[in-house]
């Protein structure tokens, strides 16, 4: 009983001296890690440099920059038309619609820069920083909810409607390029994928300001 008890207190020991050199490398690990507002500064100077030298081909980019923009400027671009031409046919007041499409575009930035940032560290995926992630998806969702937002503020409505249908075109002509550009998506199919999912916003649009 004696001996097994000596065994039993050495394996004891040699467990808890395990554990504290495992906890001894993860805290290196931690320590050897650059802070967030590091990783920022540095991927920040990696993107303007390749933007200056037109690099924008890399896989890094692509995953850091151009995917997280993409996905802002389509949701915004496609998830406002909704409630702001459904605003529009219902209350015939062109400053409503744009009252609301601001709302909406800023709401969906809010919304979209957190689910981005908060969806992926960027450690093990390769994808960057979480807040240059976040930042850009949510400036890309802004600005493609707000695009057509504007042209409501002309007071005519019907030259209203008619400009925003010109500005949501030619968004959802950008997004097809993107794709097609860095994507290798081929072009019919992209439009007809942009175009189509915007058809259906808008005819919930329709749809529901007209109810």
């Amino acid at each position: 009983m004696p001996h097994n008890s000596e065994t039993e207190i050495r394996q004891a020991d040699n467990k808890t001296s395990g554990q504290e050199e495992m906890t001894a490398e993860v805290q290196e690990v931690l320590q050897r890690r650059p802070s967030e507002l590091e990783r920022v500064k540095v991927e920040l100077a990696e993107i303007l440099r390749g933007i200056a030298t037109k690099n924008t081909d890399s896989r890094h980019f692509l995953l850091r920059v151009v995917q997280p923009g993409l996905a802002g400027l389509m949701d915004g671009s496609v998830s406002t038309l909704a409630p702001i031409f459904a605003t529009a046919f219902a209350t015939h007041r062109p400053f409503t619609a744009f009252l609301v499409g601001l709302a909406a575009a800023t709401g969906a930035g809010i919304s979209m820069a957190f689910s981005e940032a908060l969806s992926d560290d960027g450690v093990l995926t390769g994808r960057g920083s979480p807040i240059i992630r976040g930042a850009i998806t949510g400036l890309m969702t802004f600005v493609g909810g707000s695009l057509h937002t504007l042209p409501f503020l002309i007071t005519h409505l019907q030259l209203a409607l008619a400009t925003a249908y010109l500005v949501v075109a030619a968004e959802l002509l950008a997004i097809a390029a993107i794709r097609h550009r860095y994507f290798g998506t081929k072009w019919l199919v992209s439009i007809v994928q942009v175009i189509g999912s915007g058809i259906l916003v808008f005819l919930a649009a329709l749809f529901f300001g007209n109810a």
